[in-house]
């Protein structure tokens, strides 16, 4: 088994880190708007924030990041991205259950957001048991979901 570890990120990372989610989800972006490679890195440059990201690594190497934010009532999984040479090996799977795991323990939810477009993702988070709670975003081209089932047949009406 894959010997999975996280770092703190810190700022000698930003390259790398634009890297991996050029690697990672370029292709997804692409269907949606198009790489434009310098809003991607001012994107970036607004984004990464090392004091709250972590690099995944796996056996000692360099293979993702990850941010997630403690909220009252849920964990979010602000981001979780995998360089390709490293998907498919259960380094996700294992970190999202880890994540399940202390949402449990401590009675919150796990909430993330996925492109519609990148369905290998979402069908790896039905399969640990999350739920597409709704849509949104511009043509809503982002998922929310959720370990909290969506609430179904309730209509308010005021």
């Amino acid at each position: 088994m894959t010997a999975i570890g996280l770092r703190p990120a810190t700022s000698a990372d930003s390259e790398y880190c634009f890297q991996l989610h050029k690697a990672a989800m370029g292709t997804y972006i692409t269907a949606i708007w198009g790489w434009d490679e310098q809003i991607q890195r001012d994107f970036h440059a607004n984004a990464f924030t090392p004091d709250r990201w972590q690099i995944i690594t796996a056996e000692g190497t360099d293979a993702g990041m990850l941010h997630v934010e403690h909220r009252p009532t849920e964990i979010y999984l602000a981001r979780i991205e995998l360089h390709p040479d490293h998907q498919g090996r259960g380094i996700g799977g294992r970190l999202i259950r880890s994540f399940l795991h202390q949402a449990r323990q401590q009675d919150r939810d796990l909430t993330l957001d996925v492109l519609v477009v990148n369905q290998r993702a979402q069908a790896l988070y039905q399969r640990l048991g999350l739920h597409e709670v709704t849509r949104h975003g511009e043509n809503n081209i982002k998922i929310r979901m959720s370990t909290k089932p969506p609430q179904t047949g309730l209509i308010h009406r005021p």
